[in-house]
């Protein structure tokens, strides 16, 4: 499975759109690939509200990566379910191949 379609580079990080489910029994990252939105799954136990998810998201997305969240941002969507991600310190391949065998593993 090739996640390429989510993942982009902008000047010196990069670029992750998600697709958040809040409200979930686990949290979890990567939680699937959406073929149909080109992006990646993500769910997170806290509610949408009050920047919870939100937290919760760039938490789980900076020990996925084991790097410090201060390197991890909402770009665009913060209100949304449909969001992008900046990820700085990382490079776009290891990204992607470490998203992709997370999700061939699922």
């Amino acid at each position: 499975m090739s996640c390429n379609n989510a993942i982009s580079i902008s000047k010196d990080e990069v670029l992750i759109k998600i697709h958040v489910i809040p409200g979930s029994s686990q949290s979890l990252f990567p939680a699937g690939y959406n073929s149909w939105r080109q992006c990646i799954e993500v769910k997170v136990k806290a509610a949408a509200k009050e920047n919870k998810a939100n937290s919760e998201v760039i938490e789980k997305i900076s020990k996925y990566f084991n790097i410090l969240p201060k390197d991890v941002s909402i770009v665009s969507g913060p209100k949304g379910r449909e969001k992008t991600v900046s990820i700085k310190n990382i490079q776009k391949r290891d990204v992607c191949r470490k998203i992709e065998e997370s999700l061939n593993g699922l």
